[in-house]
């Protein structure tokens, strides 16, 4: 599960803007802007959770799951 603040975490990492990130999951800029909008668990269709998720997994981030240390976001080692 992620969170709309590590999408924010994650978009900032790769420096893309919201329309970006959205052109490229293939949803509406307004959906990411509403995940994004949650320091939780985003409140958006399955199916546009899931893509966006993809889309930055393929771009290679990691999201780090809670472990006492708070959530986050890296970039995969080459």
């Amino acid at each position: 599960m992620i969170s709309g603040a590590q999408v924010r975490m994650a978009r900032g990492y790769l420096k893309w803007s919201a329309k970006e990130l959205a052109e490229r999951a293939g949803v509406a800029e307004s959906t990411v802007k509403r995940i994004e909008a949650e320091d939780g668990f985003p409140s958006a269709r399955g199916s546009n959770i899931e893509a966006v998720h993809r889309v930055l997994v393929e771009a290679g981030i990691v999201f780090i799951p809670e472990n006492g240390g708070g959530a986050g976001v890296r970039l995969k080692k080459a």
